[in-house]
């Protein structure tokens, strides 16, 4: 038999020609190589032991935590680069030397008000590459050629949130996919609970009984959701018309909760920057906390918050998934929108006067350089952020898991062991990602500090995890995980692009500081840069960002790439043409 098959092999090879055979012999030692070097690859990815750890002793739901948590380090990573290379780096190389010198030099200083700087951004810090204000120059001039840094400053800033869009996008294209073939029938999500819900990756033997009890409580969650649906469908008019006037009155209670946060906010961004701008000295700890007063008021907003929608949602009658999934989008907006109020909080700052119209088009009296302001309030949020993160670890959750196994009390026992809630631990991830999307443009440093932040904190929750924590009791799986981290990530992005863009088209450059001082806005760069191509080049760029190219590429683009990256591609450039003319130029970048 074995001799059959392999004369017949031979009369076959004969039959082919040399140059396919050539051809077929290349095609496989190509496909051995790409495996070899993808399997050498994943040895180089960062974590890998680590995440398998996590994997084997509890699942693929909270491994996706962590693997977000290495999409954002390698996402902030690459974001620095960009910024060093293109920015950072060639004004070290400049030949103009910088007049901004931040704020005032002083003489000898105590050893905690460097500390104070060190936290707050300001001090030594602010003369030195972390913010906006230390890049006062224009065009650095090289012995061939000169160097345009506003228009590589603009430009790194446009491609970091341009690549961020992209990347996220591709990545959820997968998760969406899922997420469609698991919204089956009723029945269909039975059978697939009880045959294939086991995860086989767990080794660990208390991880194996929660995963059982996990799988019985989705399938508790699901028979309950059946009977909440068939209540529903049973209820009269007066049982919902009741139902519905207590989501009013709790929604609306909901806005109070929200607007008084919100408020706040805003009161307590403008008595810090008030005592910051009436440089109001009293000692070591009240000064920071002054510094830090908007973080402090964020940080306990975002920590109250979530426990009161939680009691809330109790008494509004929605199933389990829902009240879950609402839950989490209050917290989302919570989080996310404190961060706006804070930047308009700041901009109501720089942008009024006291004695009438701003000259300079900001309060260039007292926000000399207002950038670097921003860039200052961007980099407290992050520290404080970090600390937060690091406090409660080592001051709540170690201590809790001592009380509950070395005390017998029955508060103890109720109170539990720890749990590792991944929504609320994604929503922290998010927060600070979005503030670094936001700070990059003002501190150019700041996705460096990012990156060493969440690499920090990916060790401290793995601590964490295996010696404090036990899986959730309301599951999530990885695929429909992977989903929702991405999703409130394109929220935080999108939230991002909105003070960013606002900050380089509506208000003033400052004058004192930074690449701009030459121009309006930052913006104004980029057409200032076009009128100075030859005419011919000029012609092509205007003809390539018309409205009739643009209706044009989508249908092309459409046709060829139907692919959710292209749709979001053309989406964004005919959103921005729809905006006017001053904006025509951004769509060429799409």
């Amino acid at each position: 038999m074995c001799l059959t098959i392999r004369t017949q092999r031979l009369e076959e090879a004969r039959e082919l020609s040399s140059l396919r055979q050539l051809r077929q012999s290349t095609r496989r030692h190509l496909r051995r190589l790409r495996d070899d070097v993808y399997e050498w690859l994943s040895w180089l990815k960062l974590w890998r032991g680590d995440i398998h750890l996590i994997e084997g002793m509890f699942g693929t739901g909270i491994l996706s935590y962590f693997s977000f948590l290495r999409f954002l380090v390698m996402l902030n990573l690459i974001i620095f680069v960009l910024m060093f290379s293109f920015v950072i780096l060639e004004h070290t190389l400049r030949s103009v030397c910088s007049e901004y010198s931040g704020t005032a030099r002083r003489g000898l200083v105590n050893f905690h008000e460097h500390i104070t700087d060190l936290l707050s951004g300001g001090g030594f810090l602010e003369r030195t590459y972390l913010f906006y204000g230390y890049y006062k120059v224009d065009k650095i001039h090289f012995p061939k050629t000169t160097y345009n840094l506003p228009l590589a400053y603009l430009l790194v800033t446009i491609a970091y949130l341009f690549l961020s869009l992209i990347w996220i996008v591709k990545r959820s294209a997968t998760g969406f996919k899922r997420n469609l073939i698991q919204d089956e029938d009723r029945f269909q999500s039975f059978c697939n609970k009880i045959f294939a819900g086991w995860d086989f990756c767990i080794t660990n033997e208390n991880a194996v009984r929660l995963k059982r009890s996990s799988l019985l409580y989705e399938l508790r969650t699901d028979l309950e959701e059946e009977r909440i649906k068939q209540k529903i469908a049973d209820r009269t008019r007066k049982e919902r018309c009741r139902i519905y006037l207590i989501r009013l009155i709790l929604n609306l209670f909901v806005i109070g909760v929200l607007a008084a946060c919100f408020y706040s906010i805003y009161a307590a961004t403008i008595f810090s920057q008030k005592v910051q701008m009436d440089n109001i000295k009293e000692n070591f700890i009240v000064d920071l906390i002054y510094e830090y007063l908007p973080s402090i008021v964020i940080t306990l907003a975002n920590f109250i918050t979530p426990l009161l929608f939680s009691v809330i949602i109790n008494y509004e009658d929605y199933s389990p998934a829902f009240e879950i999934r609402f839950t989490l989008m209050r917290c989302v907006f919570m989080r996310l929108t404190s961060i706006g109020v804070l930047l308009f909080s700041l901009w109501s700052q720089i942008t009024k006067c006291d004695d009438g119209p701003c000259v300079c088009g900001y309060n260039n009296k007292l926000y000399s350089c207002w950038e670097t302001r921003v860039g200052q309030e961007m980099y407290k949020l992050t520290i404080f952020d970090f600390i937060i993160i690091v406090a409660v670890t080592i001051f709540v959750e170690f201590p809790r898991k001592l009380i509950v196994n070395y005390c017998d009390c029955g508060l103890a026992k109720w109170w539990g062991q720890q749990e590792f809630a991944i929504p609320q631990n994604v929503l922290e991830i998010v927060y600070g990602q979005t503030i670094c999307w936001i700070g990059t443009f003002y501190s150019p440093m700041l996705p460096a500090i990012c990156t060493m932040k969440y690499f920090f904190i990916f060790y401290i929750k793995k601590v964490s995890l295996i010696n404090n924590c036990r899986p959730a009791t309301r599951p999530f799986r990885a695929s429909s995980s992977n989903f929702f981290f991405l999703a409130v990530l394109l929220i935080g992005l999108a939230l991002a692009c909105v003070p960013v863009t606002f900050s380089m088209a509506q208000i003033n450059s400052s004058h004192a500081c930074g690449p701009f001082i030459n121009y309006n806005t930052s913006w104004e760069v980029l057409p200032t840069t076009v009128s100075e191509l030859p005419g011919g080049i000029q012609k092509l760029l205007l003809a390539l960002s018309s409205e009739a190219f643009a209706v044009s590429f989508f249908v092309v683009t459409w046709y060829v790439f139907p692919s959710g990256i292209s749709a979001v591609m053309i989406i964004v450039k005919l959103m921005f043409l729809t905006i006017g003319n001053k904006w025509s130029f951004l769509s060429l970048l799409f």
